[in-house]
């Protein structure tokens, strides 16, 4: 079995759905480094000490990051040394894909269940019950709606299946 090998857009894609995509920065400035600053990494970002913190302890709650403190001799407090974690990033890549596809095929299972009506002119897609508090008829246009085929979202939705199964494989 290949294993799939995480790019950076792919590590940046899980660290954006995980934190937000304010983390990425910092992440970059992470990535490929042991035991750095939080104040080396505050001037390299040219932010402020506290956003910075409050972002590597939203990482760090995720688990992407690790921390080690050491006393500053001079001046008796603690300064903290992070180090990214890029193997946390395949486990996490994995949950989300997961989610994703557990996602996926509940959409195919409601739209099996399901009875849906759209608007000739597209406006609207509706379930049954919406159609029939709207008497059958386009909320937006007015126009008369007609019931949905199938096929047309099930087939795209089972080929984004697929490729997800294919790819959680391969993790």
């Amino acid at each position: 079995m290949v294993k799939v090998r995480l790019t950076d857009k792919k590590v940046d894609e899980v660290v954006k759905n995980i934190c937000g995509a304010d983390v990425l920065p910092l992440i970059r400035k992470l990535r490929g480094k042991e035991n750095v600053s939080e104040f080396k990494l505050a001037d390299a970002l040219h932010d402020d000490i506290k956003r910075v913190r409050n972002t590597l302890y939203r990482l760090y709650g995720t688990n992407l990051v690790e921390f080690t403190r050491k006393k500053d001799k001079k001046k008796g407090w603690y300064i903290y040394y992070w180090t990214f974690k890029p193997d946390q990033i395949r486990f996490l890549y994995r949950k989300i894909k997961l989610e994703e596809l557990d996602k996926l095929k509940d959409s195919v299972k409601q739209e099996h269940t399901q009875q849906y009506f759209v608007c000739v002119n597209e406006c609207t897609r509706m379930d049954f019950e919406q159609a029939i508090n709207f008497e059958y008829r386009c909320p937006e246009c007015g126009e008369l709606t007609t019931q949905e085929g199938l096929v047309n979202n099930s087939k795209a939705t089972a080929a984004r299946i697929v490729q997800l199964e294919k790819e959680i494989k391969k993790l």
